[in-house]
């Protein structure tokens, strides 16, 4: 129900008691400074830079109307994403997750449109049965598999599920249709898999799977052979973070540099701060939406970005040089709603400065059209999307399959499976 006027205004109230007076404008100065002195590079409690610009440090912008006329760099581009039901645990123990990848192409390509590679994982705490499976076809062009999992311990199950068929699904359905790619090809989201990187140093449960599970091996071998042809072939890869939730910059702003108090509570934050253009209009600062505004590329190994490149990594074969899958990115941001999106791209394509403008260029027009992701984003995203009516009913024909029911609780009573 709608909060009453008198209890709406009672926790609005509760602004006025906090005594922070900072003012945007000294957060921008902030910025600033953060841009002017601590990026080029950026270092970390090791003497080696964790942040350094690719090529010279700079902030570009080009303006909305002029660059959607453009012809776009690449005319044909494919986009990749994977949809899943999310973790669902049931009475009789099983812990599962479905995804559901596919790739789209513009100019539309039905028949791409129309594969799918999907992955079922699951977790079991009985060892005593293995319900995995290999690939098997089904449909026009498409396939499917399950993975089985066991953890020692009671915990991290859902998350173990739902990255194993994440990224399993994405990275075999990219890695199946790569010569359907012939000019770009964008993830829906960053490069790599970082929902399973985190595992690395997030507990020893989870950092032994690096060690004892296949499943995680291949998803890491999968994503070291998708940079490797795509390079073979000389085809960019790219990947568009929607979500800028990082905080890695931030992070080590605060602890490893003498830069005082952190203002930003996330990474895209300074970005905007460093990218938004304001003019004194009246005595008040507005923001100018004519043109959208970039950064240069980086390279980084803050976070996990150093995962893949790290020369001395022995959970990964590769076949070029390690500093070739290194992760750059630079950061667009878009001032017409106040949006931070991030281009991330392996190093062996960013090398070259006409491949990194081609990419810049292609991102920008499509921003400046969409007045969001770029198109083949969009439609992958649509074509993965697992809707609310076909999780509820995936759910029960589980429960009828498995003979079992789903372990809800009050909230998925209440608010519905998906709550």
């Amino acid at each position: 129900m709608t909060l009453d006027p008198v209890h709406f205004d009672g926790i609005a109230g509760l602004a006025d008691r906090i005594d922070y007076d900072a003012e945007d404008e000294d957060h921008r100065d902030a910025a600033e400074d953060v841009w002017d002195h601590y990026l080029d590079p950026l270092y970390g409690d090791a003497t080696e830079p964790i942040l350094e610009p690719l090529g010279d440090q700079s902030r570009r912008r080009a303006n909305c109307e002029d660059i959607a006329l453009e012809e776009p760099p690449f005319p044909t581009t494919h986009g990749l994403d994977s949809g899943t039901l999310n973790p669902r645990p049931f009475k009789n123990g099983l812990v599962l997750d479905v995804a559901h990848a596919a790739m789209s192409a513009t100019p539309s390509e039905l028949d791409l449109h129309d594969c799918r590679t999907v992955v079922k994982a699951l977790h079991s705490n009985d060892t005593s049965k293995k319900f995995g499976t290999e690939w098997e076809e089904y449909g026009e062009g498409s396939k499917r598999r399950i993975v089985h999992t066991h953890l020692p311990q009671n915990q991290y199950e859902e998350d173990v599920v739902h990255a194993l068929a994440l990224y399993l699904a994405e990275s075999s359905h990219a890695l199946e249709h790569a010569d359907r790619v012939s000019e770009f090809l964008l993830l829906d989201g960053p490069i790599y898999p970082k929902g399973v990187l985190r595992w690395y140093s997030r507990s020893s449960v989870l950092t032994d799977l690096f060690e004892d599970s296949e499943h995680v091996a291949r998803i890491l071998e999968n994503y070291v052979e998708l940079v490797e042809t795509f390079a073979e072939r000389e085809v960019p890869l790219a990947g568009f973070v929607k979500n800028v939730s990082a905080k890695s910059i931030v992070r080590t702003l605060k602890r490893e540099t003498d830069f005082g108090p952190v203002p930003w509570a996330h990474d895209a934050g300074l970005f905007a701060q460093i990218l938004e253009r304001r003019e004194l209009v009246d005595g008040e600062f507005e923001r100018l939406t004519d043109d959208l505004t970039l950064t240069n590329w980086f390279e980084s190994r803050t976070g996990l970005d150093g995962f893949f490149d790290d020369p001395d990594n022995d959970h990964v074969d590769r076949k070029l040089d390690p500093d070739e899958y290194a992760v750059t990115f630079c950061v667009v941001y878009d001032p017409r709603r106040d949006l931070v999106f991030k281009i991330e791209a392996p190093k062996v394509f960013t090398r070259d400065e006409a491949t990194r403008e081609r990419i810049e260029r292609q991102i920008l027009q499509e921003v400046a059209l969409q007045r969001g992701p770029p198109r083949a984003i969009a439609k992958a995203d649509d074509l993965a999307a697992i809707d609310r009516g076909s999780a509820d009913s995936l759910v029960e024909s589980f429960e009828r399959s498995l003979n079992t029911e789903l372990d809800e609780n009050y909230d998925a009573v209440r608010w519905g499976r998906d709550y």
